[in-house]
């Protein structure tokens, strides 16, 4: 008995005991008071600011930190433009100066930072400037400043239209995108998941069992990572969205297999504890192994440059580790109270038959063994030719428009900045170098190809601060080659120490660092998941080939998804996080499928062999993995609702990999291996060697299709 056996069996020995059931029942209650009530509360500490967000060693996150000897490092600039087609007349000069009076008054409004309006060129718009204090608030401060703003600008002659855009008027529509993220993910993944768990139990009961323990998985998490997030661990919008989705969809799948299992069981046994006790026995190897699994390799992500990264991996983990708790503890805790009524209309008694043994995957199990060889390679090569899609992958990055799903207010301001003004105004490339060589390093940015002029120059405490206004539109790739430019030239001047940053190098370090982080945790989790499923199944050919069926998985869900983004929903790239976080949802809980099956399979394989047993696995997990998957792609769907590109990407991409691993990788494509692979699939293990039956008795009404070597 190895180390999770060990685990799934002393587990099995509290929750399905009939005192042990009344303790843990009365210890997840006293966790939902204590911590449960603290779930509100993590919205209000999340931390949105840029800090949150930026790779930590970056030069831009340099400037950030060095910027705060000047001025506020929590100032964002709103950029007010007013636009007549017309031509601006002096009415709207005059009001827009008076305006400004106003924008003075504002909450939050830094005092003096006002400037403008400046003209256009062309004598079509006027560009006020104002700065904001997001210190106490974060970016919620954003939304109500921007608001007033806009409320302020839009009164009187209709024929001049006003938008607010610049970092501030981005981050207040990035702010409204992800208002109320918690109610509208909670509320949608709950309708998501209470009607796939309807029609998959077809009990007007049953299905609130799986639901209360994920809602108070969930609750528990939340608190817990409050706790956390008081004392240091970062939280922001990314990972507390991420949360919910994980820990409703991955609990549920865990309820899913425990609740299959224990029926099987209460098929075997009178008496229901036993029955728990035995369902545990057998499952919680599998299901602590799929948490493991998914919870080590959120914490993978802690190796992460990119600090929005890095500070989901523990919050991921967290609830995972609770998911799991909840699943292996309160669930079997609730089900041993109530009995077996719960499963009414369908109570499974003592010596009814399984309906799985003739059901829909067993003819399928059958079927895949007439040719499993022709079955897997077939396969593989479809997979692969939909992976050739993945060539037409753009993960360098949104521009500020491309964020967004729609088309908010500062997306068209930023339009018409570009239309009457330098397109990089309203956010310039900051240099901070020392004070002593300010001239020299003045020079070398305003020399600078696709620097319109520098301005803004301050010393102070032996550094000087200046600001250099881009020519291209700060989101485009042109005024990432200008940061690029401004670097290398000022970087050669002698004893400078000059560090260039602003919001387009702030894009640029994260693509970079993303890109970095791609390279060292994608193999990293690989090694970790490789060992796990080593330890699981106690083989070493096994896991390498679940791992390369997971693999190609991922793969075919990108060049899937990429076709969709480019063709269907025409986005225009993908965020350069996308694939680091596509791989990790993908691998770590596409595995969970391939781990439920193939233990299902090794417990099969001791009595019957590896191919019969395969047969007999995908019969017995056939429906519950189905069930799973669905719930889990649905909820990770959910992500799609949210007006913001980066987590409809993300979400897509999950939600079809897991559809691919259900219905095609794991059903179609591991069977197929296992049965060719006979057991050999076991290898170096003893039952890679032992004697297996040499003939499968056929089922009624089929013939010996999956005949054991």
């Amino acid at each position: 008995m190895n180390a999770l056996q060990r685990a799934g069996h002393s587990l099995a020995r509290v929750p399905g005991g009939k005192v042990g059931k009344w303790v843990v029942l009365g210890v997840w209650l006293v966790l939902l008071v204590g911590l449960g009530s603290l779930a509100g509360k993590l919205n209000g500490a999340e931390n949105n600011q840029a800090s949150s967000w930026l790779p930590g060693s970056a030069e831009s996150t340099q400037v950030v930190n060095l910027t705060g000897q000047f001025h506020s490092t929590n100032d964002a600039p709103a950029v007010i433009i007013y636009q007549r087609t017309s031509g601006v007349t002096p009415q709207d000069l005059a009001k827009a100066k008076a305006d400004n009076a106003q924008f003075a008054t504002v909450k939050d409004v830094v005092p003096g930072s006002v400037t403008g309006p400046v003209p256009s060129k062309d004598g079509k718009a006027l560009l006020t400037q104002v700065q904001i204090d997001i210190g106490k608030d974060g970016w919620n401060a954003l939304g109500p400043a921007v608001d007033s703003f806009r409320s302020t600008a839009s009164s009187g002659d209709p024929g001049l239209t006003v938008h607010i855009t610049g970092p501030a008027g981005v981050g207040a529509d990035q702010s409204a995108a992800f208002k109320g993220i918690d109610g509208t993910l909670l509320y949608a993944t709950l309708a998501v998941v209470i009607v796939l768990l309807l029609i998959t139990y077809r009990s007007p009961i049953l299905w609130l069992l799986p639901l209360l323990s994920s809602v108070s998985a969930l609750g528990v998490a939340e608190g817990l990572i409050y706790l956390l997030a008081k004392h240091g661990l970062t939280v922001n919008a990314q990972s507390a969205g991420i949360l919910l989705v994980l820990v409703v969809g991955a609990g549920t799948d865990y309820a899913l297999l425990l609740i299959a299992r224990y029926r099987e069981e209460l098929r075997r046994h009178s008496d229901r504890h036993e029955a728990m006790g035995v369902a545990l026995h057998r499952a919680g190897p599998a299901i602590i192994a799929s948490a493991a699994t998914v919870g080590i390799g959120m914490l993978c992500l802690t190796a992460a440059q990119m600090n929005s990264t890095n500070g989901l991996g523990p919050v991921a983990a967290i609830g995972v580790i609770v998911a799991l708790l909840a699943m292996v503890t309160l669930l079997p805790a609730l089900l041993t109270i109530l009995g077996r009524w719960i499963f009414w209309p369908f109570r499974p008694m003592p010596g009814t038959e399984d309906p799985s043994a003739r059901g829909l995957w067993s003819r399928i199990g059958a079927g895949i063994g007439k040719r499993s060889r022709v079955v897997w390679i077939g396969t593989v090569v479809i997979l692969g030719a939909i992976a050739f899609g993945v060539t037409g992958l753009k993960a360098d990055g949104l521009s500020t428009a491309g964020a967004f799903t729609n088309t908010p207010d500062s997306v068209v301001g930023q339009q018409v900045v570009a239309a009457h003004y330098p397109a990089g105004s309203g956010s310039p490339v900051v240099v901070i170098a020392k004070a002593a060589e300010s001239a020299q390093v003045q020079q070398a940015l305003g020399t600078t190809s696709g620097i319109g002029s520098v301005g803004n120059v301050a010393t102070k405490n032996g550094y000087v601060y200046m600001e250099g206004n881009l020519i291209p539109a700060a989101d485009s790739q042109a005024a990432k080659d200008t940061v690029d430019r401004a670097r290398a030239n000022v970087h050669a001047v002698p004893g400078a120490d000059a560090k260039v940053g602003g919001n387009t190098a702030v894009v640029l370090d994260t693509e970079r660092a993303s890109q970095h982080d791609d390279k060292i945790i994608i193999p990293l989790i690989l090694i970790v998941v490789l060992i796990i499923l080593g330890l699981l199944l106690r083989a070493l050919i096994a896991p390498i080939v679940l791992m390369l069926t997971v693999v190609l998985s991922f793969g075919t869900a990108l060049g899937l998804s990429t076709v969709f983004f480019n063709h269907v929903f025409h986005f225009s790239g993908e965020d350069g996080a996308y694939p680091l976080l596509s791989f990790v949802f993908l691998v770590a809980l596409g595995i969970d499928y391939n781990i439920f099956l193939m233990t299902r399979i090794r417990e099969e394989a001791t009595r019957l062999g590896t191919r019969r047993g395969a047969a007999a696995g995908l019969a017995a997990t056939g429906g519950v993995i189905t069930s799973a998957g669905m719930i889990l792609a649905g909820t990770f769907g959910v992500l799609g609702t949210l007006p913001v590109v980066g987590f409809a990407e993300i979400g897509f991409t999950v939600s079809v990999g897991v559809l691919l691993d259900t219905f095609i990788v794991r059903s179609i494509l591991v069977t197929a291996l296992a049965m060719d692979l006979d057991r050999r699939v076991w290898w170096p293990s003893r039952l890679s060697r032992a004697a297996v039956p040499v003939a499968i008795p056929a089922q009624a009404g089929e013939s010996d299709v999956v005949g054991v070597r």
